[in-house]
């Protein structure tokens, strides 16, 4: 098979990268995390609705504010430089006049119906969270994604309103490969995939 990037592309991105557990000392910049972002955010959405919400948290303070909701297993994720919240928002239709400007009556299709709304937002939220994992690895970060935390208290801590809510969680910064679990399995085409 040919493909269309570099096989140095397809390893950051793909066949070498790795979730990461561990961490070095070495800083993430603002930079960093808005290129990052700006990265992120071309991946495509449903009706370019981009519902994701991410809140960066780099403080000591700041993860502090995030430990009782963490697992036991994921406080490791507390030594990360950066901790990313991936969240959606249940208002992202707001923003359908400025991000699908061609149709921005497509709006009343969720303010009429809010069972669409959250089904949609954290659809496409995951997405965002997928397309961000692979932005951070393009823009030389490792990534810790995680769900073991309680969203409730996720949510109250740092969602306080109700119109954002926790997707997932992704500890970021430069991964200490010492740390990295040998890689799992994967399945193979027969028995994840089918053509018909």
């Amino acid at each position: 098979m040919t493909y269309h990037v570099d096989s140095a592309a397809l390893d950051t991105l793909f066949l070498k990268a790795r979730s990461h557990n561990g961490w070095t000392d070495q800083p993430v910049s603002d930079e960093e995390l808005r290129a990052l972002y700006d990265l992120a955010i071309y991946g495509p959405t449903s009706a370019n609705t981009q519902p994701a919400r991410f809140v960066f948290l780099k403080t000591p303070e700041a993860k502090e504010r995030l430990r009782p909701a963490l697992s036991e297993g994921n406080l490791k994720a507390l030594a990360a430089p950066v901790i990313a919240l991936i969240g959606y928002d249940l208002e992202f239709y707001e923003k359908i006049p400025q991000l699908f400007p061609h149709n921005p009556g497509f709006k009343a299709v969720f303010t009429g119906n809010p069972g669409m709304v959250e089904p949609h937002a954290f659809r496409n939220s995951s997405l965002q969270g997928a397309y961000f994992i692979i932005a951070a690895r393009a823009v030389g970060l490792d990534v810790g994604p995680m769900s073991g935390f309680d969203a409730a208290k996720v949510n109250a801590e740092f969602f306080p309103d109700g119109k954002v809510k926790v997707n997932f969680i992704a500890a970021l910064g430069h991964g200490d490969h010492s740390k990295v679990f040998d890689r799992l399995p994967r399945l193979p085409f027969d028995e994840g995939a089918s053509i018909i």
